[in-house]
C-alpha cells in the first residue's frame, strides 16, 4: 500500500509542481489560453505567489518522507491542496467549466486520501 500511496503522491506533486512553473513564468493570457482559467483577473503578483506556493507544496508532498524529516508536513501539505482544490472547484462551478471541476474534483480526493494515509 506503501507503494501504491508514493506513486499517488508523486504524479499529485508533479501535476502541482507544473502548474506552479506555469504560474511563475506565464502571463496570465497565456495560462487562461492553455486552461488554466482560475487565475482569470487576478494581478500578476498573485498569480506567481500562487506557483511559488504550488512549487513549495509540491516538494511538501514528497521531501518529508524521502528524507524522513518531518514526515508530519506531507499530509499538512496534502490537507492545504485539498482546500485550494475545493476553492477551485467552486470558480469552475461558477464559470462552468466541468472539464476544471472534474480535474479539481479528482485532486481533491487524492489530497484527502494523501492526509488520510500518511497522518
Amino acid at each position: 500500500m506503501n507503494i501504491i500511496f508514493w506513486i499517488i503522491q508523486s504524479l499529485v506533486a508533479l501535476t502541482f509542481l507544473y502548474s506552479g512553473i506555469n504560474k511563475s513564468i506565464y502571463s496570465e493570457r497565456h495560462l487562461v489560453a492553455v486552461g488554466q482559467t482560475g487565475v482569470e483577473g487576478l494581478p500578476a503578483a498573485e498569480i506567481k505567489f500562487i506557483g511559488i506556493i504550488e512549487i513549495l507544496g509540491a516538494f511538501g508532498l514528497i521531501l518529508p518522507g524521502f528524507l524522513n524529516t518531518l514526515p508530519v508536513i506531507t499530509p499538512l501539505t496534502a490537507i492545504g491542496f485539498a482546500i485550494i482544490m475545493l476553492l477551485a472547484v467552486r470558480i469552475h462551478l461558477i464559470r462552468k467549466e466541468p472539464k476544471n471541476v472534474f480535474t479539481n474534483g479528482v485532486l481533491f480526493v487524492l489530497c484527502l486520501l494523501i492526509a488520510w494515509y500518511r497522518f
